[in-house]
């Protein structure tokens, strides 16, 4: 489908224009804040084509598109228009956790510039490129103009923070960048810069000391000054008359603004910017290579949360005050080994759909987008996910030895690579190399599981195994491996005489129920005893745990799943513990019930013999027009 009716479908699936309260995105995911999260439908927006996936994480709903997030949120952005009576829906909504809240605040305030940022990031890098490798002089006037182009959105970072600031706190956005321009008003730039010369370090407001403070490039301090002046916006403008607001309202609040942002909030959001950038110097200096294994092996995680985007005001202050970001070398090793690992899934695999996902996710990982890589295929398989984990972390901490920093906020890529410093160049390309080689290595040798793409590849390669010319066969494999019998053994007359539905009762051997076809998780019991599937191509089975399990109420079950949630072949659905389900005094024989069978007069069960996994437990001939094998 085309960007347009992608737009429409997640739109319906999240309960239409109404249930938004707030929209934006990232480079790869729309955000959106809903009045109802009960409403969005994220399983079946995850199934939309082009979706990677859909979660809810910190209160905020994130759909995962990739790189052309930007074409789907303008066709969104069209159809859902969040008007202002849409804030009266927001106050409904339930108080987050403050952590959650501050972390989807951060989110909110930095999306909408990060574009910016980017752009500013990528030209320091061609910047860098151009002076390394000696093409272009250093002192030249073209080099001159481009390091102006590299640093205006970092320089000026206040007056963007201002605007998305004042969207997100909903307050006046002109008055928000007056307050960005006192910070950036040559008085105080200029006297900063002058301290060490001149020896003056504040100057006299009715008696009050107003420091002065660098505050280019800084963070803290427009955002804590935007959201102060959000309070006393809203309270000027219901103490003025109407007739009066256009003259006095902004007058008043920037006369109370100005010297309470430069009397207090503004070095006290600098000395926190210090603070923060003093204690990652200390955190990377006592920890070491621990504390670079830890944040490398955690930086994916953090993607994979949507809370990455809490780490852009930390990464930008860190450069602002120390010249180099230690944090940032994190997310070069992390996306360095999600392309890794999705480059292992393509050399290991044989499906040649997946193939073809893999191979593109994994350039566009290298290029420095890592959710088709993570969603789209690692998480797919689950190992490769923890095994690029492993060995961001190992390369994280490898680089550490080495004093490795970023000198701007980039999105960590290969063409970003010029930005990235250490003791001597050549361990940074080490350092990727580690990353990515071990990613793609591992995940080769043990990153899919044999058992599950042995059986893939058979779903997608028997097309020619046919019973006769005439019919098509669908094949279910077995969801527990055991000992196939006939229903008649199993003690319960419901079962044994098949008032449910025709099928076979399997003696497990192993504690795990998995996903004999792809389709959907129709009914998950609270107790976890039972599961409802439906196939793809309409199969309804019940695979009932044990006799009179219920009674346990869930006790020694685990679920994988959820009620409604899609399936594929092979994921596990249920794990329980069968010696003590026996102890407790239950038989742990498993129907597995076609309730729909009567669609099936010519089913084949296999019974008498051990099944695996992927042992064909049932088979249903059926007319059809086209010769070929499929599975359920």
């Amino acid at each position: 489908m085309d960007n347009k009716q992608l737009a429409q479908q997640i739109l319906n699936k999240v309960g239409g224009e109404g249930n938004i309260v707030h929209l934006t995105h990232c480079a790869t995911r729309i955000r959106m804040n809903l009045k109802d999260d009960a409403k969005a439908n994220l399983s079946e927006i995850t199934n939309l084509d082009g979706v990677l996936k859909a979660q809810n994480q910190n209160g905020q709903t994130q759909i995962i598109i990739g790189a052309k997030v930007n074409a789907v949120f303008k066709e969104l952005e069209n159809m859902a228009s969040i008007s202002p009576s849409n804030k009266s829906i927001e106050n409904e909504k339930p108080k987050k956790k403050k952590v959650s809240a501050v972390i989807e605040t951060i989110a909110g305030i930095f999306s909408p510039a990060i574009p910016m940022i980017i752009a500013g990031g990528m030209i320091k890098a061609l910047v860098a490129v151009l002076i390394n490798f000696e093409l272009v002089s250093e002192k030249s006037d073209f080099m001159i103009v481009m390091n102006m182009i590299g640093d205006l959105v970092f320089y000026f970072l206040p007056f963007f923070l201002a605007v998305s600031a004042a969207k997100k706190f909903k307050t006046n956005e002109y008055v928000a960048l007056g307050l960005a321009a006192a910070y950036m008003y040559p008085t105080i730039i200029d006297g900063a810069n002058a301290v060490a010369e001149t020896g003056i370090k504040s100057i006299d407001f009715l008696g009050l000391p107003i420091l002065l403070v660098n505050y280019k490039s800084t963070v803290i301090p427009i955002i804590l000054s935007v959201w102060v002046m959000s309070y006393v916006y809203k309270k000027v403008d219901k103490l003025v008359p109407d007739f009066l607001k256009i003259i006095f309202t902004a007058m008043i609040v920037i006369l109370i603004m100005v010297p309470v942002q430069l009397i207090i909030l503004g070095p006290l959001g600098a000395y926190l910017g210090e603070g923060l950038a003093s204690f990652i110097s200390w955190f990377y200096t006592t920890g070491g290579i621990f504390s670079a294994l830890l944040l490398g092996g955690t930086r994916s995680l953090l993607t994979m949360l949507g809370m990455h985007y809490a780490l852009a005001p930390i990464q930008i202050q860190e450069i602002a005050e120390t010249g180099k970001s230690y944090i940032l070398v994190s997310a070069l090793t992390a996306n360095m080994a999600q392309a890794g690992a999705a480059l292992g899934v393509f050399l290991a695999i044989r499906d040649k759909s997946v193939k073809t996902l893999a191979a593109s996710s994994s350039a566009s990982a290298f290029l420095g987008i890592t959710e088709p890589a993570m969603f789209g295929v690692n998480l797919k398989y689950k190992r490769p996910f923890f095994i690029a984990l492993i060995a961001s972390g190992i390369s994280a901490a490898f680089l550490s030895l080495f004093d490795a920093s970023s000198k701007a906020y980039v999105p960590p890529s290969i063409f970003t690579l010029p930005v990235f410093q250490a003791d001597s160049y050549v361990y940074i390309i080490f350092g990727c190399l580690i990353s990515a080689g071990l990613a793609c290595i591992l995940t080769y040798f043990y990153g899919v599981p044999r058992k599950k793409e042995e059986i893939m590849n058979r779903e997608n390669t028997m097309t020619n195994d046919m019973k006769s010319e005439e019919s098509q066969i669908t094949r279910m494999f077995s969801p527990i491996e055991g000992e196939a019998v006939s229903l008649n053994e199993v003690n319960d007359q419901v079962f044994s005489q098949g008032l449910v539905g025709k099928g076979v009762a399997i003696r497990p051997s192993k504690g795990k129920v998995i996903a004999p076809f792809d389709g959907k998780v129709e009914v998950m019991y609270k107790t976890k005893h039972a599961i409802g599937l439906k196939s793809l191509s309409g199969i309804e089975l019940l695979i009932h745990v044990g006799i009179d399990t219920v009674n346990l109420e869930g006790k020694y079950f685990t679920n994988k799943i959820n009620q409604g949630q899609d399936i594929k072949l092979g994921d596990v659905l249920l794990e329980f513990d069968i010696e003590a389900i026996k102890k407790e005094g239950y038989d742990t024989i498993t129907p597995v019930i076609v309730t729909n069978s009567d669609n099936y007069p010519n089913m084949d069960l296999s019974i008498n013999q051990n099944v695996t996994y992927d042992s064909t437990l049932m088979s249903f001939p059926e007319k059809k027009e086209d010769d070929k094998v499929i599975y359920a």
